[in-house]
């Protein structure tokens, strides 16, 4: 799984921490780990021009031209082969995912959700984490399945949630996170250090000690 097609709708945060950290730990060169392709389901996203920039193949499959998800998740299945993706990250990609796509890439999707699962799946987790009085949030990263936030957990980094915190400042700190935790654990997957068998996901002691942030 070393040819990774990354899918956005926005700016695409996530996406440059993941190829920056590649890009410094020489991924290409030692692991043949490349980002091969970048899909956004926006043309307006900011992260195509970043793409763009480093030299990574671009293009935009507007979920807004079609009729249905399904007929929109084969184009974007099409594109993915076009790349010749074998590992799908989404990073900030804003659609939920049908059973049907899930089903093309079994134990090679990757999601990050601004949250410590299973609490706070769905949106607007800093405003319900500071409501519910947690006194630790965080992010994880897992493996999509056809439940919304509901895949097996891959890896997961901790937040203290402070007094006078605001939903900005504590997406700040989770953010920080995300960029630390995501390359992580897309590396390890690529790698095949980190895989879901059966329903379990399998990782030895050095890649959960990787994988375990505080």
């Amino acid at each position: 799984m070393k040819n990774i097609v990354v899918l956005i709708s926005g700016r695409g945060s996530n996406f440059k921490a993941v190829y920056e950290t590649s890009a410094k730990e020489k991924w290409a060169e030692i692991w043949g780990i490349r980002i091969v392709g970048v899909i956004s389901n926006r043309p307006e996203a900011a992260g195509l021009e970043f793409a763009q920039s480093v030299g990574i193949p671009t293009a935009v499959v507007d979920h807004k031209k079609y009729e249905d998800r399904e007929s929109f998740e084969r184009d974007l299945v099409k594109q993915i082969e076009a790349f010749h993706g074998e590992l799908v990250v989404l990073a900030g990609f804003m659609r939920v995912l049908t059973p049907y796509f899930v089903r093309q890439y079994p134990g090679r999707i990757l999601n990050i959700h601004p949250a410590l699962l299973p609490s706070f799946p769905g949106l607007h987790t800093h405003e319900r984490a500071l409501e519910a009085g947690v006194r630790i949030h965080g992010v994880t990263v897992h493996f999509v399945s056809d439940v919304l936030d509901g895949g097996e957990i891959i890896g997961q980094a901790a937040v203290p949630v402070l007094a006078g915190d605001t939903p900005d400042k504590l997406a700040e700190r989770v953010l920080k996170k995300e960029h630390i935790l995501y390359p992580r654990a897309i590396r390890l997957v690529a790698c095949q250090k980190v895989r879901l068998e059966e329903g379990t996901v399998k990782m030895d002691l050095e890649s959960s000690e990787q994988l375990a942030i505080f």
